[in-house]
């Protein structure tokens, strides 16, 4: 069971009719994104009266208690792993993350997954905003999606860059190779993406009352044959399997991916999943705001098939 910590702030002169949210976030010094859910949540009190909107003002002399839980007890076995670093400093790490590795625990996949490698390589200093079962990841690829993935240490790298990705300004370019040419060289796609209304573990194309708007913008590196292209796909937003919906979407599933595209593959049949790579993976560093971007090189398969498309 989670235990509850209750920190009781008194609202000093100078701040007196400083809206709720602001004043936490000032005497916190944590992002006001993450208070504010904290607030909607009914985590916070005004001289005992619980609050849950954002604007309200405070007055001096108030008190203002917010309950946080502490984290349970991680039972995730830290796992010994050669882990691909791109990136590390004693606030984040980024790792390039191979085909077929599990981000995180889940029914199923306990161990073997890179939150139990991060665990041994980190010793245990993950931040714990995401629950015991996803220590320091802020966004997830896929199990057969490869690429750069940021990792936090601390809780205040993990608020950063959690407001970030909610604001869309975090850079992260992926490549992929898709069946068919392209009538044009470059796009967007804007159309919303939810569960799928008939196979629960996929996701669709939705209306947006039932998805969540999704943006992916494309532009085609090299036009391989007739039936493939080899393109750069930029994310404006992180849904669920995006890429892959998307470009399944308008008829250019990628290579590979059974669960949107084709069920055989014929010369690819070993590929084990979609060829897509997370290359590129920019932001604002969360301690120093200078501006960071790393580069995941392309995996061996990915290269071998890029190869032989082109002979």
């Amino acid at each position: 069971m989670n235990q509850e910590r209750r920190l009781v702030l008194c609202v000093p002169e100078d701040m007196d009719g400083m809206r709720l949210d602001q004043f936490l976030t000032v005497q916190l010094e944590q992002s006001r994104s993450y208070l504010q859910k904290l607030i909607k949540s009914g985590n916070v009190t005004n001289n005992g009266n619980f609050v849950m909107k954002t604007k309200v003002p405070v007055h001096f002399n108030e008190e203002i208690t917010v309950i946080r839980s502490e984290p349970e007890t991680l039972e995730i076995l830290p796992e010994q792993m050669d882990l691909d670093i791109l990136y590390e400093d004693k606030d984040i790490l980024i790792v390039n993350k191979p085909k077929g590795m599990v981000v995180h625990p889940a029914a199923g996949h306990m161990s073997h997954t890179l939150v139990n490698g991060l665990l041994y390589h980190c010793q245990g200093q993950l931040s714990g905003i995401n629950g015991i079962m996803r220590p320091g990841i802020v966004h997830r690829i896929d199990k057969d999606t490869t690429g750069a993935l940021v990792v936090c240490k601390t809780d205040l790298a993990h608020h950063s860059l959690a407001e970030q990705l909610s604001v869309h300004s975090i850079t992260r370019k992926y490549n992929a190779i898709v069946y068919h040419n392209f009538s044009q060289e470059s796009g967007t796609i804007d159309k919303p993406i939810g569960r799928h209304p008939v196979e629960r573990k996929k996701m669709a194309v939705t209306d947006i009352s039932k998805g969540k708007r999704a943006v992916t913008h494309y532009q085609v590196i090299d036009r391989l044959n007739h039936q493939f292209n080899y393109i750069e796909c930029q994310l404006e937003t992180g849904r669920t399997h995006q890429i892959r919906v998307h470009m399944s979407y308008i008829n250019h599933p990628l290579l590979g991916d059974y669960v949107y595209g084709p069920s055989s593959t014929g010369h690819f049949s070993n590929l084990q999943g979609q060829t897509l790579h997370a290359r590129i993976l920019g932001f604002n560093h969360p301690v120093t705001n200078q501006y960071l971007e790393v580069e995941a090189p392309l995996p061996p398969y990915f290269v071998e098939a890029l190869n032989y498309l082109k002979k």
